[in-house]
């Protein structure tokens, strides 16, 4: 029987040893075989890349973070499903698994920062060089390409400024050039895009966020094509990046309920941005929400749904009231992360640098410097409780 993506959310396996309705948490580091020949066997199928239940050793995993494996496989329709012990260290498996010494890899200016810092500052200890790309001109990045480059990571809709960008035209001139490709999808999650589906190598989503859901849990994936495979489980099985039974547990209980909060905490966000649109002191919404917008086209083109992140800009020659605006907020807590059931705000303080390097901006920022970036994450509340938070806190900027 062929299942919907939301039946089989609820319904991925059956434990049929324990009969619980959610898979067991299984930790281990020494698995035991009957026979020096089954271990052999086993460990030639693991090899092959065979559907087993375990590994052979804890290092590599447990039956519950193979079961999330195989959940996050079908959601991502992936050749294999990477799981590492935060957010991430999956963006780091990918980078040390195939970049050498002399490769040099192309960034999008818009990506999570510590994913700028890592490209920029630790890939150059191992003699990788990053260059930043534009993410709203293709020709930008099209310019950028050498016989050395490695890899284009690609965050869309980019960090908190949300840029979008066209997806398979970075595929297309990857597949040409012989360029890995590596898609940071925590926004949109496999739900709404499948990356692979569209030409890219690799498909990163932090499941810390949407994926749990709860704000309680500490994880990543990393899902890849056959082409890739094997470089990363090498550095994989070496490197010691795994999850936690016990995270992998948390995780598969909030992707049982993946489909029905994202659904909320759209439609929540719409009912706010309609209030946020009528509000002089914003100048700006940055989510896909306006049809004449070349980032709504974008969207609209590749994603079949959205989820509860935007960013506002304030115009303010006080940033004092902005950081007052983001205190004075009840429903909202002032944290990182997001994706959780919970209402969030901060204040992104995002500087313009032509220089390479992550502690001082960004090389294209269109922004000015009374212009202020507001991110929020739009819970799982009652969207009127969250618009008269916003509409009492939005009188004390100036």
């Amino acid at each position: 029987m062929k299942k919907s993506i939301s039946t089989f959310l609820k319904h991925p396996t059956k434990d049929n040893t324990n009969r619980s309705a959610n898979p067991p948490v299984t930790r281990a580091s020494t698995i035991l075989f009957n026979s020096m020949q089954e271990m052999y066997q086993h460990e030639l199928k693991v090899k092959k890349h065979k559907k087993v239940s375990h590994y052979t050793y804890g290092r590599y995993g447990s039956t519950t973070t193979i079961e999330l494996e195989n959940i996050l496989k079908e959601l991502e329709q992936a050749y294999h499903v990477f799981l590492t012990g935060t957010g991430f260290g999956g963006i780091a498996l990918a980078l040390m698994s195939l970049c050498r010494p002399g490769d040099e890899i192309l960034v999008s200016d818009n990506v999570y920062g510590p994913t700028k810092e890592i490209s920029q500052q630790l890939m150059r200890q191992f003699n990788v060089k990053a260059t930043f790309y534009n993410p709203e001109s293709f020709d930008d990045l099209q310019g950028k390409v050498t016989d050395k480059t490695k890899m284009i990571l690609v965050e869309n809709p980019g960090s908190n400024t949300f840029e979008f960008q066209d997806l398979s035209k970075i595929t297309k001139l990857a597949k040409k050039k012989k360029i890995y490709t590596l898609l940071d999808n925590t926004w949109g999650t496999p739900l709404f895009l499948k990356p692979l589906k569209i030409g890219f190598d690799m498909s990163f989503c932090s499941a810390t966020k949407y994926f749990s859901g709860h704000s309680d849990a500490m994880g990543g994936s990393l899902a890849v094509n056959k082409k890739v495979f094997s470089k990363i489980m090498f550095f994989y099985k070496l490197s010691g990046y795994r999850m936690s039974s016990d995270e992998a547990y948390l995780i598969i209980r909030g992707l049982r309920t993946l489909d029905t909060r994202l659904k909320q905490h759209s439609e929540n966000t719409k009912i706010v941005i309609n209030f946020l649109k009528k509000q002089k002191k914003i100048k700006e919404i940055l989510y896909p929400h306006n049809p004449s917008s070349k980032n709504y086209k974008l969207w609209k083109k590749y994603y079949s749904g959205s989820t509860g992140l935007l960013s506002i800009v304030i115009k303010s020659k006080k940033k004092s009231s902005v950081v007052s605006f983001v205190n004075s907020l009840e429903l909202f807590g002032i944290g990182y992360s997001w994706g959780g059931f919970e209402s969030l705000a901060i204040l992104q303080e995002i500087k313009n640098s032509k220089k390479d390097e992550y502690l001082k901006g960004r090389q294209y920022y269109r922004f000015k410097k009374d212009e202020f970036i507001v991110r929020l994450h739009i819970g799982l509340e009652d969207p009127k409780d969250l618009i008269a938070d916003l509409r009492k806190s939005l009188k004390k900027i100036k």
